[in-house]
């Protein structure tokens, strides 16, 4: 099987090739690119390629700009730090993807889904790629939310949410005045609701506005600690498992 890696991180590209060859002795990377632009330029020489392993967030943009500009009749398999992003839309369209970092056993079964559903060509496989990009392009984020005060309903412009929190089985939203609001849906349903540039889920209570962030602490056990503006009682460290999504969009 001959495979070609798109990923901008040397560690995750060189991580990715052991477990692939752990998984199959057959398995040949033929080439690892780090870029939009170096990917266009390669996949527009139509190389024997098999399956493709492609980064959503890569240095000088997104991966879906290369589905943009090449007619790519591959599969892909989508690896993503950011399980913000709208993952239904993979599943869809018969995409697989992997949440990083990558776990092998999962790496294992995306690998066998290629060999069960891929083996044979499928003639409408450019077109299912072409409709994840409409989908990922059209798709639309809150710009309020229903905000629930005694018996009364209102709403909240989510541009004015510094952050939203956990408290046992109730969330609130708390605006940059420091006014809480309780709402009626979960972080899990907010993390989707809300646009991912904007909030990131730091833990299992906290999820963060990127304008309430003041400033990050380095922390025990390689975790990041946040100062945010409203300040808060919510522990504000970010989850180990975290930590280098949280870089990604802390810089993007």
């Amino acid at each position: 099987m001959q495979v070609l890696i798109i990923e901008d991180e040397l560690p995750a590209a060189n991580r990715l090739v052991k477990m692939l060859e752990g998984i199959d002795s057959s398995i040949q990377v033929v080439n690892r690119i780090d870029s939009v632009e170096a990917s266009v330029k390669f996949l527009q020489t139509d190389p024997a390629v098999d399956l493709i392993f492609m980064d959503i967030q890569l240095a000088d943009g997104l991966s879906f700009d290369i589905l943009s500009q090449v007619n790519i009749q591959t599969p892909v398999i989508f690896t993503t730090a950011f399980d913000q992003y709208t993952l239904k839309a993979f599943k869809v369209n018969s995409i697989d993807y992997l949440l990083k970092p990558i776990d092998e056993k999962e790496l294992r079964q995306a690998v066998d889904k290629y060999n069960r559903i891929y083996r044979q060509p499928e003639s409408d496989y450019p077109d299912k790629l072409l409709q994840l990009v409409k989908e990922m392009n059209l798709r639309q984020y809150k710009e309020r939310l229903l905000i629930k005060r005694g018996q009364q309903l209102s709403y909240l412009k989510t541009n004015s949410i510094a952050y939203c929190f956990a408290d046992g089985k109730l969330c609130y939203a708390v605006d940059f005045s420091g006014n809480r609001h309780m709402i009626e849906n979960n972080l899990s349903v907010l993390e989707e609701q809300l646009q991912p540039s904007r909030f990131f889920r730091i833990n299992r209570h906290l999820l963060v506005n990127i304008e309430s962030v003041k400033k990050v602490h380095t922390w025990l056990g390689g975790r990041l600690k946040l100062e945010i503006d409203p300040g808060t009682s919510v522990e504000t460290i970010v989850s180990r498992e975290r930590v280098n999504a949280f870089k990604e969009w802390l810089g993007q």
